[in-house]
């Protein structure tokens, strides 16, 4: 279920989420594992500017998920 939650209505969403989903959401803790539910409560345009960088959301929470996404698709 969680799976087609991350399933966005942008294809740039989908092209994080999905394998994110996929690849790396088992590895993270619970607390990170909420995080990443918590964000996708978040609308599309909100996470496209976050992922983009464009803007940081507000909440902690989800800019360390934001974080570790983005961590995973660009390692240093």
């Amino acid at each position: 279920r969680l799976w087609w939650h991350s399933r966005r209505g942008m294809l740039e969403l989908d092209n994080l989420l999905i394998p994110f989903m996929e690849e790396a959401f088992r590895d993270l803790d619970a607390e990170d594992q909420a995080r990443y539910k918590k964000l996708l409560t978040c609308e599309d345009n909100d996470m496209f500017e976050w992922f983009m960088q464009r803007s940081r959301p507000a909440d902690p929470d989800l800019q360390r998920m934001v974080d570790i996404i983005l961590k995973r698709v660009q390692p240093d």
